[in-house]
């Protein structure tokens, strides 16, 4: 019994490292913007280590041989796509317009076998209450449903009003958890004493009381520090 278990536990981990690196090798794009195509191999591959690990018949190099094979089948794929539109389209999709003009096409929300409420749900959680003020609206191949606004109701930009603005840049996270990130302070052309110094400025003594800090392109702080019970008056 012992053994049973020692030996399931055995095949989970050299599973899970092994779907790890394959789906690092397969990249980003099978956790971030799934396609039906790598839906299917995704949850393929997670079924496989799943068996792997409580099936006894199944040996760890079986397994093993079987991921690849679809991970190898994922890569191929890719590989066409960029390769050919035609099997872009043919294993990914491809964008469908469902409004057009401020019109929506029945006959287009029937394609991708969505209705009316689904498609004013999408618009609400994309910030769109009023479907009359969407110009158009794109099925994207991952399923999620782009809007652009009619041009009246379009957020006024910099451009618009002829307002000269600096570049936005990344900010750094100089603590993170009460850690001072060293490199991230090397980065910006600053060390440990410069940041130490700012923050006793600011009222902060002990940096491990930071939940986070980060600085903007002019060497502005943003502090956050540790406060557990910050939102208790507000939940209880």
């Amino acid at each position: 019994m012992i053994s049973d278990l020692l030996m399931m536990a055995l095949k989970g981990s050299i599973a899970v490292i092994y779907l790890f690196f394959v789906v690092k090798i397969l990249g980003k794009k099978q956790i971030s913007e799934l396609n039906i195509f790598d839906y299917i191999i995704g949850l393929s591959l997670g079924n496989i280590a799943a068996e792997m690990t409580v099936n006894e018949q199944i040996s760890i190099l079986g397994g093993l041989v079987s991921m690849s094979v679809y991970g190898s089948f994922s890569l191929l794929v890719s590989y066409l796509a960029e390769k050919s539109l035609k099997a872009r389209r043919f294993f990914t999709g491809f964008p469908v317009v469902i409004m057009r003009n401020g019109k929506i096409s029945r006959s287009q929300l029937k394609k991708c076998k969505i209705d009316i409420n689904d498609l004013l749900q999408d618009a609400r959680e994309s910030g769109y209450f009023d479907i009359s003020t969407i110009n158009y609206a794109v099925m994207e191949p991952s399923g999620k449903i782009s809007f652009l606004p009619k041009a009246k109701y379009n957020p006024l930009t910099p451009s618009d009003i002829k307002v000269k603005v600096n570049e936005n840049s990344l900010t750094a996270n100089l603590v993170i958890d009460g850690n001072i990130m060293q490199d991230n302070l090397k980065e910006i052309g600053h060390d440990k004493d410069w940041l130490l110094k700012r923050l006793d400025k600011e009222g902060y003594k002990d940096v491990t009381n930071l939940l986070l800090v980060v600085c903007n392109n002019k060497e502005q702080l943003t502090i956050y520090p540790k406060d557990e019970n910050v939102f208790k008056s507000v939940l209880e």
